[in-house]
């Protein structure tokens, strides 16, 4: 039987567990729209024209994101219900499970148009186990730190995108070692069977984790809610819908500056290797700055951060695309470095602000959902726009104004939001009372 921890063990493990699986799940996400981008329009739609396949490739890449909101409504009430620990095995184990399906999957010349719809449905329940992972996994970290370094333990499990971005491309960059007939006849499973390895070691750790304090007590008052997400939905969501809006810049810039780019690359005749080790170089940036922003929204303050971090990424296309045009890599890199500053700032926090928007028994639901929604409106269709436009315009403004746009919707929507104060938790009478909208939006909490 594997023991349970608890203690300063229990906080090691809980950051460790949830940093492993926020990189299992930026991996498997970045490998995907990678091969999506670079592979799948070959593989599985070969009788369209290149561009079409691309683009009909990458619309299996959304297709996640429309997954993500469903699978945030079912585990976020798991979540709320059942506990953090055992949602976030169950997500775990659904997420790797058809990662490495996809990997086993027959393709278009073997099977016909049945490849794309297995594709798209594996790709489906790939993102419905999303929607619950990433959420639970900064509750984990976050219930279970001292309320002085939540936004620090957080930051480092927010790493996970970095670690997986920077694992992904050093994956494909393996894969693209092999000659271009190899990667499609076999080279392209490995990445995604590769998942079964990193899930084992990830269920390993979970199993070993104990329920969160703050979960714990919340049984402990009889606070568990009987349908959460209808009460995200009831009394919070004003709040919740703000809380979306604001994450839009996050995901369209991690996304187009990690998918995208490797397309973008081919335009400016730069080599996919050359691309990637910038991207590598960007990922090492992250693992760096991101915890250095927790800790000073411990200290300053998350919003700030959190809204600085929206400024920056709304200008910084400005800047990211007239460097990348240079085609020098030392310029090249400094454009990532700027369009990532301002990213490091925002996700470097909102693992510790977004959860202490909501009362504690309803966060899990709470989380989910406004992070899902705003992914699936931010995340899910921004490679496919920003190729759409390249394709029409064969400029890189419209990319760069459409990445502006939702900076100003960001910055919009962020200034609604505020954190509860830390601090011990409420009395059941004050999770239960009804919340007034529009202006609880800045004071929601138990």
């Amino acid at each position: 039987m594997i023991p349970i921890l608890t203690s300063e063990g229990q906080r090691s493990r809980a950051v460790l567990s949830s940093l492993i699986g926020n990189s299992i799940e930026f991996y498997e996400f970045l490998i995907y729209g990678s091969f999506s981008s670079l592979y799948f329009g070959t593989l599985f739609f070969p009788s369209f024209a290149p561009t079409t396949a691309t683009l009909l490739s990458l619309s299996t890449f959304a297709v996640a994101f429309v997954g993500r909101p469903l699978g945030a409504l079912v585990f976020g009430h798991l979540g709320d219900r059942l506990g953090r620990r055992t949602t976030l095995v169950t997500t775990l184990t659904v997420m790797g499970g058809a990662t490495v399906l996809i990997g086993l999957l027959p393709t278009y010349r073997t099977i016909g148009v049945a490849a794309p719809v297995l594709l798209t449905v594996l790709r489906f329940v790939q993102g419905c186990s999303l929607g619950g992972e990433s959420s639970g996994g900064f509750l984990m970290a976050l219930e279970n730190a001292r309320p002085s370094r939540r936004g620090l333990l957080t930051a480092i499990v927010g790493t996970g995108n970095a670690w997986g971005l920077l694992l992904a491309n050093g994956v494909l960059l393996l894969v693209t070692l092999l000659p271009e007939r190899q990667v499609l006849a076999w080279g392209w499973r490995l990445p995604f069977l590769f998942s079964a390895v990193l899930v084992a070691f990830a269920l390993r750790v979970r199993l070993r984790l104990a329920e969160t304090p703050e979960f714990e007590q919340v049984k402990s008052e009889g606070a568990v809610r009987t349908v959460p997400a209808l009460e995200i939905v009831g009394r919070h969501g004003l709040l919740t819908l703000c809380a979306s809006l604001s994450a839009l810049p996050m995901f369209l810039v991690f996304y187009l500056g990690s998918v995208f780019s490797l397309k973008y690359a081919a335009t400016l005749h730069v080599s996919r290797s050359q691309m990637l080790t910038l991207l590598a170089g960007s990922c090492l940036f992250l693992i760096v700055a991101m915890p250095f922003f927790g800790r000073l929204g411990d200290r300053r303050g998350r919003k700030a951060v959190f809204v600085g971090g929206i400024a920056v990424m709304t200008v910084a296309p400005f800047a990211w695309f007239p460097l990348l045009q240079t085609r020098s890599l030392p310029l090249m890199a400094l454009g990532f470095l700027i369009l990532f500053a301002g990213f490091a700032a925002n996700y470097g926090v909102q693992g510790a602000f977004y959860p202490q928007l909501f009362p504690t028994a309803l966060r899990y639901s709470g989380m989910s959902i406004s992070y899902n929604v705003g992914g699936l409106l931010g995340g899910a269709v921004s490679p496919l726009i920003a190729t759409s436009l390249l394709g029409r315009y064969h400029s890189w403004t419209p990319i760069a104004l459409y990445m502006a746009a939702t900076g100003v919707i960001g910055l919009a929507a962020s200034l609604f939001l505020r954190e509860r104060p830390v601090g011990p938790l409420a009395p059941p009478a004050a999770a239960a009372r009804p919340v007034a909208a529009p202006a609880d939006v800045a004071t929601a909490g138990r």
